[in-house]
């Protein structure tokens, strides 16, 4: 299990990302971005829990975009297959989303809705991964961002498959990174 508690002066947020069946208890007091969790848990999955609270929507959905990514970033193994690429059909949207996790943080968009085109953002970011949203179709804001939820979990369910190989012409790349803070020291070390 992999365990993301982000604390600010604007929000409290505590993720947990395990191997699993898809299911997900979330609690963000914001029922839409609950309903994209649960759906990306699902589609990925993934079993996840995530419990945040903040002052304003756009901060909630912000960080729990980057404490997402960053549990993402720390589960996914250093012989995972990378890549993933799917479009889903919801209604009237039709989105397509291609990530690769493979340690080149990139997002391109837009998604109709500022709040959830930057939850994309912070998440691609704090995953470390490149990713690629196109919405093809759709009028309806709901739909389109729905569907770019369950494409992006379905990618990322083909991106965490464990290979057995490293896919990068590199091999695998160790970084550490050591913070001083006082007189305690974290240290935090990735493969890509």
């Amino acid at each position: 299990m992999t365990t993301i508690v982000r604390e600010t002066r604007e929000t409290q947020i505590r993720v947990e990302l395990t191997r699993g069946t898809g299911a997900a208890t979330v609690d963000t007091s914001v029922p839409f971005l609950d309903h994209m969790l649960v759906t990306l848990a699902r589609y990925a999955g993934v079993d996840l829990t995530v419990r945040a609270r903040g002052d304003l929507r756009h901060h909630l959905i912000e960080d729990v975009g980057i404490a997402f990514g960053a549990a993402l970033a720390e589960f996914a193994p250093a012989t995972a297959a990378r890549y993933g690429d799917r479009t889903i059909p919801m209604d009237d949207a039709l989105v397509h989303v291609s990530i690769d996790i493979g340690g080149r943080p990139w997002y391109e968009g837009p998604l109709p809705s500022g709040l959830y085109d930057h939850w994309m953002r912070s998440f691609a970011d704090n995953a470390r991964a490149t990713l690629h949203v196109r919405v093809l179709r759709g009028r309806d804001r709901h739909h389109i961002v729905e569907a770019a939820f369950k494409a992006l979990g379905l990618a990322l369910r083909d991106a965490l498959v464990e290979s057995g190989a490293v896919f990068s012409t590199k091999g695998s790349v160790s970084l550490r990174q050591s913070v001083e803070r006082g007189a305690q020291s974290v240290e935090h070390s990735a493969d890509a």
